[in-house]
C-alpha cells in the first residue's frame, strides 16, 4: 500500500524546466503589442510638439490647448505673448500652444463707417 501512495506522489509534469519560461511569453507578447499600439505613437506625437514648440516664431498664428487663437507678438524662453484682439495681449506657457492655425496673417474685412 505504501509503494502505490509512492508511486503516485512521484509523478511530475514532464517538461516542468519549460513551463516557467512559456508562463512569460503572453506577456511578452502583451507587452509588444502595448509598445506598439500606445508608446510609441505617444512618444512621436510628443516629440512632434517639442519641435513645433521650438520652432515657434513671432507673428505665428496658433490656438492654445484651452481654445485661444491669437498671433504671437513676443516670446520670452518659458512664455508666448499672443495678441488675441486690437491691443489685448496674454501671456501664455509654451507648453500650452496646441497648434498652429494659421502661419499667414489673416485680412480683417472692412468696417463700414
Amino acid at each position: 500500500m505504501i509503494d502505490i501512495a509512492y508511486a503516485m506522489g512521484q509523478g511530475g509534469a514532464p517538461g516542468g524546466g519549460a513551463s516557467g519560461f512559456s508562463g512569460f511569453i503572453p506577456l511578452i507578447i502583451m507587452f509588444v503589442i502595448f509598445y506598439f499600439l500606445l508608446i510609441r505613437p505617444q512618444q512621436k506625437k510628443s516629440k512632434d510638439h517639442r519641435a513645433m514648440i521650438a520652432n515657434l516664431k513671432k507673428g505665428d498664428r496658433i490656438i492654445t490647448s484651452g481654445g485661444l487663437y491669437g498671433r504671437i507678438t513676443g516670446m520670452d524662453d518659458t512664455t508666448l505673448t499672443l495678441e488675441i484682439a486690437d491691443r489685448v495681449r496674454v501671456k501664455v506657457a509654451r507648453g500650452n500652444v496646441g497648434g498652429i492655425a494659421s502661419s499667414a496673417p489673416q485680412e480683417q474685412p472692412e468696417k463700414k463707417s
